[in-house]
């Protein structure tokens, strides 16, 4: 059995992009910050995440050649989508400049069917934990229905004052347990919550 881990780049106001999904500043921050992100995302077993942002990872992460590219090319990955296979065509990439791995975009697992129980699935299998990404509301989704066994939360020293939160779907307050907090050099900070 596996766990799933969110994991997730913050606003100090608790957005996790602008209100257009802008999210540039997700890849700032400073050298110890971006490792300590790239060890995390080594250590997933299968990223998973909803559509929209399969499409934009899809299109970007296969030519991609900085320091997140490779775990983000060669671990498997799931995408959550009632387009069924078709959402797979977001990963039909150029032919030149691929990363290895990048093949692993077009060969994604599509997971179209009750959210709870292809959770479920996927958790009941052998191996490292699940990542997930989001987007904001796929999150929101997988908070609301109790799917979340470990919150990976990178909070910049950033107010967005507007913006795409992912606990605004909750029937009734969440008690959360932090598990462990850490300070980087430029002021962001990686907070990991269990639920209580």
């Amino acid at each position: 059995m596996r766990e799933l881990i969110l994991t997730m780049a913050m606003s100090l106001d608790g957005f996790v992009s602008g209100p257009e999904g802008e999210t540039e500043w997700i890849f700032s921050g400073d050298q110890e910050a971006i490792a300590w992100k790239v060890e995390n995302a080594w250590n997933a077993g299968l990223h998973i995440m909803g559509s929209r942002t399969f499409q934009g990872m899809a299109s970007y992460w296969p030519t991609a050649t900085g320091v997140f590219a490779p775990p983000m090319n060669q671990i498997p990955k799931a995408v959550f989508s009632k387009q069924g296979p078709a959402i797979l065509k977001a990963a039909e990439t150029a032919k030149e400049g691929l990363q290895p791995g990048a093949e692993s975009w077009r060969e994604a697992y599509v997971a179209s069917g009750d959210l709870a129980e292809e959770i479920a699935r996927l958790k009941a299998e052998d191996g490292k934990p699940i990542i997930a990404h989001g987007g904001a509301a796929f999150a929101r989704s997988l908070i609301a229905h109790g799917l979340v066994d470990q919150y990976m939360l990178m909070v910049y020293p950033l107010a967005l004052g507007k913006g795409l939160p992912i606990f605004s779907d909750l029937a009734v307050p969440r008690q959360l347990k932090l598990i462990s907090s850490k300070v980087f050099p430029k002021g962001s900070m990686a907070q990991i919550y269990r639920p209580a």
